[in-house]
C-alpha cells in the first residue's frame, strides 16, 4: 500500500515536471538568465525525472518561470500591474520575494509592509506590483529578511534558494488620469498603498473639481470595500513656498487623514524628500488635529503638532537649502502676521530638491479598527507656488 501511495505521489511530481517544461519551452524568454548556465544538465535531469519518476533526484535545483510580465516602464507609486509565475517544486514555508528595478535599485514588491508572496499548492505565485524595467522572482526559505531596496540582487545560498529575473515586457503603459487645478496638471491614484500600517483603495472616482475650480477628495464606502483619494502634480517644482487653501476641516472625522505634502519615490536616502502638512486626530478624538512633519517622523524634533480651529485655512510651508518654515493662518489669504495659528522652522534633516511632487490625499489613519471608520470629504480651495 505504501509502494502505490508513494508511487502516486511521484507520478504528480512527474506531471507537474512536464507542466513546467511545456511552459519553459513556450516562453524561453521569461526563464533566468542567472539559471542559463545550467540548462543542459537541468534538461538532462528533467528527463531522467520523466524517464525514471521513482528514482527523483533531490539535488536539482528549482526553477522559476515567469508567466505573466508586467510591462518596461520607469517605475512610481501611480502605476502596478500583475506579475505572475510558477516554481518548479517548493519546499514547506517557502515563498516568492519580488522586486521591480527602478533605475539603479531593486525596489521590493508588492510594498515594504508585504515582503512575501505565497506560492499556491499548484505551485503558482502572482502578486499586483509597481512598474519597473527589470523585475525579479526570489524563492527563500523561512525566516529570511529582504532588503528594502538594493543595487543588487541577493546571492543564491542559505536561505535564498533561487533568484531569477525577467526585462518587463514591450508595450503601452496603461494611462493615468488627469486632472487641472490651480493652474496645474494631477495625476489621479487609482493603486492601493500602505499608509501608517493600514492598506488604502483608491478609486479616482473620489478626486474632482467643482465648477468653481476647488478640488474635492472624498473617503466612501462601496461595495468593494473603504476608497480614498489621492492626487500628485505631473511635475516637480523645487524650493519655494507652497501654499495650501483648505475649507473648514474641523468635521473630519479621527479615522480620516489629509495630507499636503512633497514625495520623491526614488529618494529613500533622503525620506523620499518628504515635508509634510497632515490634518488628522490618528484615530483617537483627543488628539490635536494638524502637524507639521520632517521625515522621519519618528524623530521627535520632527515634529510639531497644534490645534486649528474651525474655518477655512491657509497652510504653507517654505522650502529653502537646509530650511523648512511651515504656517498656518485664519482666511484664505497669506496676509503677514494676522490670523496666524501656527508657526514652526526646521533646520536639521531637510532634503535637497530633486525628483519631488506635490501630493494631496486624503485616506484613512493607520490602527482605526473597521467600526471607527467613516466616511469624509474635504475641499481645497487653491493651490499656490511661489518660486
Amino acid at each position: 500500500m505504501v509502494h502505490w501511495v508513494l508511487k502516486a505521489a511521484a507520478l504528480n511530481r512527474c506531471a507537474r515536471v512536464r507542466d513546467m517544461m511545456s511552459v519553459m519551452i513556450s516562453s524561453m524568454g521569461m526563464i533566468s538568465r542567472k539559471r542559463a548556465g545550467k540548462a543542459a544538465a537541468l534538461a538532462v535531469g528533467l528527463c531522467l525525472m520523466l524517464g525514471g519518476c521513482h528514482s527523483q533526484r533531490q539535488d536539482v535545483p528549482p526553477i522559476i518561470v515567469f508567466s505573466k510580465v508586467p510591462v518596461k516602464d520607469e517605475g512610481g507609486p501611480e502605476r502596478k500591474e500583475i506579475i505572475a509565475g510558477s516554481v518548479s517544486v517548493a519546499r514547506a514555508g517557502q515563498q516568492i520575494v519580488l522586486y521591480a528595478r527602478s533605475g539603479s535599485q531593486w525596489w521590493l514588491q508588492p510594498s515594504w509592509a508585504q515582503p512575501f508572496t505565497t506560492i499556491g499548492p499548484d505551485f503558482r505565485w502572482q502578486a499586483s506590483i509597481h512598474l519597473g524595467t527589470e523585475y525579479a522572482a526570489v524563492l527563500v526559505n523561512p525566516g529570511y529578511q529582504p532588503p528594502k531596496r538594493t543595487v543588487a540582487l541577493p546571492e543564491e545560498g542559505d536561505k535564498v534558494v533561487v533568484v531569477a529575473t525577467v526585462n518587463g515586457r514591450e508595450g503601452p503603459v496603461r494611462p493615468v488620469k488627469i486632472m487641472h487645478f490651480s493652474g496645474y496638471d494631477w495625476k489621479v491614484r487609482d493603486i492601493g498603498s500602505n499608509h501608517d500600517g493600514r492598506a488604502n483603495s483608491y478609486d479616482p472616482m473620489n478626486a474632482w473639481t467643482d465648477s468653481h475650480g476647488s478640488l474635492h477628495l472624498r473617503i466612501a464606502k462601496r461595495s468593494e470595500g473603504w476608497t480614498s483619494a489621492e492626487v500628485n502634480l505631473t511635475r516637480s517644482l523645487g524650493y519655494g513656498r507652497y501654499v495650501f487653501v483648505v475649507r473648514d476641516v474641523s468635521h473630519l472625522p479621527p479615522s480620516a487623514v489629509l495630507g499636503m505634502f512633497t514625495w520623491d519615490g526614488g529618494a529613500a536616502e533622503q525620506n523620499f524628500r518628504e515635508l509634510d502638512i497632515e490634518v488628522s486626530r490618528w484615530g483617537n478624538p483627543a488628539n490635536k488635529n494638524v502637524q507639521y512633519v520632517i521625515q522621519p517622523y519618528h524623530v521627535s524634533e520632527n515634529v510639531m503638532r497644534f490645534m486649528a480651529p474651525a474655518g477655512v485655512l491657509t497652510n504653507s510651508f517654505r522650502w529653502e537649502p537646509g530650511l523648512a518654515s511651515f504656517k498656518t493662518q485664519r482666511g484664505s489669504e497669506l496676509s503677514g502676521r494676522s490670523g496666524e495659528i501656527a508657526e514652526h522652522t526646521f533646520t536639521a534633516g531637510i532634503p535637497s530638491h530633486g525628483n519631488e511632487a506635490v501630493h494631496l490625499t486624503l485616506c484613512l489613519a493607520g490602527g482605526t479598527r473597521e467600526d471607527q471608520l467613516s466616511e469624509a470629504e474635504v475641499v481645497i480651495d487653491k493651490f499656490e507656488y511661489f518660486p
